[in-house]
């Protein structure tokens, strides 16, 4: 059997016996809609709702100066 280099970060009661290899490896070839914003954003932003109601007001005022112009 091949002998596993032990990682810091993982302690001895971690069980992967279960675990399942590849399982969202067609999912993450196939595109991912995860977006990392930077530290001084997620103060201001502290989950995904935030964003989202924050751009969509962005993007209706977008449209909004595109009619206008």
């Amino acid at each position: 059997m091949k002998r596993i280099q032990k990682n810091p970060d993982m302690l001895e009661e971690y069980d992967f016996n279960k675990g399942v290899q590849g399982k969202y490896a067609k999912s993450y070839v196939e595109g991912t809609n995860v977006v990392i914003i930077e530290p001084d954003l997620a103060k201001v932003f502290p989950d995904h709702d935030s964003v989202n109601q924050a751009l969509r007001s962005l993007v209706e005022i977008i449209r909004r100066h595109k009619k206008l112009a």
